[in-house]
């Protein structure tokens, strides 16, 4: 008896393959779609709910479609140069940066925009929805309260093309449940520790390269960072007691989750410092420094402290533009030359003013 399973023959990329003008269409891109349509709709959920409205204002589907139309074009920009400018080797992309939103091949075929970043289309996501609400001069914390409760459902969908990409695949494990990608990795049938490994999950060894069986992590991910970071989201939203409350859960969440699932997914391999007794070991089985301070993701957890701060003093010092008069107030002074005052001066001098 097999201890794995073979990733589905019948699965493509393509949602047509091998069919004329049809066989461009990706279920990634189809998975985007669904992500942004699902978004939409949970949005119009809270605005029905009124948890966008504000003192003398109504939000109206009008206002719903142009928010969440500035973030998805903020976000696609930010995923297509991040994915191309910042996380490409080759250096093409420097070199000749029209290439970014270029949907077409040296040999002028069409391939549409390749590759998106997570981390981009986060960071453009976010500036989007900041930038909407000061041209619309409208609370951000609200408006991001209410975005954070449709964008794990997105994720989740996001999660699921990966998986029929075949791509962003896990670890090697011994799991049952395990999965052989046919894009991953494959290892000498020769060294030990593959011998070893193919034995525990009665795998036979009739090549000298052999593909193991890997944690479909990008399942785990669109579960945990989409279906139930939602669900606890969603349980919360109608007895948040603040604006930015349920961003800052949001953020936490996401963290945490993130910092479970690392330890499945497979890091990548160029980075970090390899800490290992077996040097023909895949670096993935054992750690590695770098890997190591990834998986706590301080760039998730520092955010989340710092938006939940700054949105319970705004809510319960009733100062408007709490957090950004303080921050001006301490780099104003500091300016003049007063570099002996410290925060909580500060502080003191914005909460004693009007």
């Amino acid at each position: 008896m097999f201890l794995f399973a073979n990733y589905p023959s019948w699965i493509h990329p393509e949602i047509f393959p091998g069919v004329p003008v049809l066989g461009l269409l990706r279920w990634y891109g189809l998975m985007y779609i669904f992500a942004f349509g699902t978004a939409y709709m949970v949005l119009k959920q809270t605005m029905k709910e009124g948890m966008l409205d504000s003192k003398g204002f109504k939000c109206t589907e009008d206002d719903l479609f142009s928010f969440i139309s500035t973030g998805i074009i903020f976000l696609l920009i930010g995923a297509r140069v991040f994915s191309t400018i910042v996380y490409d080797t080759t250096g093409i992309y420097r070199s000749k940066p029209w290439l970014v939103f270029w949907p077409f091949n040296a040999n002028g075929q069409f391939t549409g925009l390749a590759g998106m970043s997570y981390h981009g289309g986060f960071i453009g996501g976010w500036l989007g929805m900041v930038f909407w609400c000061i041209w619309k001069k409208k609370r951000i914390f609200q408006w991001v309260d209410a975005m954070v409760c449709a964008i794990p459902l997105g994720y989740t969908f996001g999660r699921l093309g990966n998986f029929l990409n075949g791509e962003l695949y896990g670890r090697i494990t011994t799991a049952p449940w395990g999965i052989i990608f046919p894009g991953a990795d494959r290892f000498s049938s020769n060294l030990p520790w593959v011998q070893e490994f193919a034995a525990k999950i009665n795998l036979p060894l009739n090549y000298s390269m052999v593909n193991l069986p890997r944690h479909p992590s990008q399942l785990y991910e669109a579960f945990l960072e989409g279906i139930v970071l939602f669900a606890v989201i969603w349980f919360v939203h109608k007895h948040k007691k603040w604006d930015g409350m349920l961003g800052s859960i949001y953020m936490g969440g996401y963290g945490l989750v993130r910092f479970i699932i690392e330890y499945f997914r497979e890091p990548d391999a160029d980075i970090g410092y390899r800490i290992a007794k077996d040097s023909s070991a895949p670096i993935y089985q054992n750690t590695s420094l770098l890997n190591f301070l990834c998986q706590f993701r301080p760039y998730s957890a520092v955010p989340a402290f710092i938006l939940f701060l700054a949105s319970w003093l705004e809510e319960h010092l009733k100062c408007k533009s709490f957090h950004i008069s303080l921050v001006f107030q301490w780099v104003r002074v500091l300016e003049q030359g007063n570099h002996t005052m410290t925060f909580t001066q500060a502080y003191c001098q914005v909460t004693a003013s009007p």
